[in-house]
């Protein structure tokens, strides 16, 4: 066993931005002879474990027909395994207080635990036996189907499910991002317990997971647990969890009719990946554009100036084959049209000038300050640490993290505002019956 480590430092911000002390995480990076690898936050001051892991490679995956498949295991890994069928297994997990979920995103497939110390053994053997030998049972996995494709029926009708998903098809028509993440009601339909049961098979290996651990745990126990979950998976799997890279389509304005008092407004155009060196300075941008809610332009311009909407927000979605700017607000139907005049206005005034040297600073002070509050729990912690492997950041970046930010400077956000924020570029879907507002642009899915 192979461990790295480094202090990591993370400065607890008080209500009043004055006093700051710091905490140390000590990180070690732990090998095992049989090629698994995982960051560790060694931490006995509670009897707690946390496991985070997380296999590249998720919703994209699914084929055509059957679009939901990685959503669908997600939500039956714990209903039964090895010997335990679903009720046995459930009651495990409940009577020794052990937390297990799986989740199924777009571009990965992800899984948590969390224990306490004594149950460990148990702990680590279910999860194991998830992973390696799920059941798949008929009842569970009809029940499964079933709540699936209820919530299916149910999102169909809310309108911020229905602005995302036309979003989505409308900027990625030819590309798995533009396929439902959790399927259709159709495509669950089709989906066999022959399928369930090759998921695993065709879908974990060891070249392509990321496993984040904290709590009361030692390295040399944690090579023991790593090999007793993740030990016996395949080293590679033939499926390429790659996707082709793609650029969003411009679509101009997709209105979906829908009789509602209040709109619901989505719009986004092409951002920056997780690793282009501009990265920071666009967070810094984002915050003071849309993501720092009160302390935002946009919100400052359309709520607290206009009352147009009670809110409105921006965010960056660093997607490995084409990262979004996405930007978002709900208001009447009487004030869309002005609202998206609002926001377009907003966007061309920060593309021409960017912030103001106050802005920076209140920027920089939000988001340095408020980055301790991530490790406020142990799950939390644990998710970090795989994310910091995903993203290739080093074992010290928790340590540096915040040196990033602060050395940013005006003509730096200046410069990435002039080329990340374009009004001319940005797809709109408006999702209610909007006054005054034609549709202007292709329909969803279109070519």
């Amino acid at each position: 066993m192979t461990v790295l480590r480094t202090a990591l430092f993370a400065a607890v911000a008080f209500a009043t931005c004055v006093s700051i002390s710091a905490q140390a995480i000590d990180v070690v990076e732990v090998k095992t002879d049989d090629g698994l690898t995982a960051y560790l936050s060694e931490d006995h001051t509670n009897p707690i474990i946390a496991v985070s892991f997380q296999f590249r490679g998720g919703a994209t995956m699914d084929s055509d027909d059957k679009l939901g498949l990685s959503y669908m295991v997600s939500g039956l890994l714990d209903e039964g395994a090895g010997d335990l069928d679903s009720f046995a297994f459930q009651s495990q997990l409940e009577d020794m207080a052990i937390q297990l979920s799986f989740d199924a995103g777009m571009e990965s497939f992800s899984g948590s635990l969390t224990t306490v110390t004594a149950n460990a053994e148990d702990a680590f053997r279910l999860l194991a036996s998830a992973l390696s030998e799920p059941r798949f049972d008929d009842e569970p996995v009809e029940r499964i189907r079933r709540q699936i494709q209820v919530s299916l029926a149910r999102e169909a009708e809310s309108p911020q499910r229905i602005a995302s998903k036309t979003l989505f098809e409308t900027l990625f028509p030819d590309h798995p991002y533009g396929r439902p993440t959790r399927g259709t009601p159709e495509s669950i339909q089709e989906i066999t317990q022959a399928d369930l049961k090759a998921f695993a098979g065709e879908r974990f290996a060891k070249d392509r997971l990321l496993i984040g651990v904290t709590g009361d745990i030692t390295p040399d126990q944690l090579e023991k647990r790593l090999g007793q979950v993740f030990g016996d998976l395949p080293e590679s799997v033939d499926a390429d969890w790659h996707v082709a890279e793609t650029s969003p389509r411009y679509a101009g304005t997709v209105v979906v009719d829908k009789a509602v008092p209040q709109s619901t407004v989505y719009m986004a155009h092409s951002g920056l990946k997780r690793t282009d060196p501009d990265w920071y300075t666009a967070i810094i941008a984002d915050y003071i554009l849309g993501g720092g809610s009160f302390a935002s332009r946009l919100m400052e311009e359309v709520r607290e100036k206009r009352g147009l909407a009670y809110g409105v927000s921006t965010n960056l979605v660093p997607y490995d084959a084409s990262p979004l700017v996405l930007a978002s607000v709900g208001t009447r139907n009487e004030s869309v049209a002005e609202s998206i005049t609002v926001i377009r206005d907003e966007w061309a005034k920060f593309q021409a000038s960017g912030p103001t040297a106050d802005e920076l600073e209140g920027a920089k002070m939000y988001l340095t300050g408020a980055w301790p509050l991530r490790f406020t729990s142990s799950g939390r912690i644990a998710g970090i640490l795989v994310s910091v492997q995903r993203d290739n950041l080093g074992l010290d970046y928790l340590d540096r993290r915040n040196d990033f930010i602060e050395a940013i400077t005006l003509e730096d956000v200046r410069r990435v505002a002039a080329g990340l924020y374009r009004p001319e570029d940005l797809t709109v879907v408006v999702v209610g019956q909007p006054v005054g507002l034609e549709a202007s642009g292709i329909e969803a899915g279109g070519n």
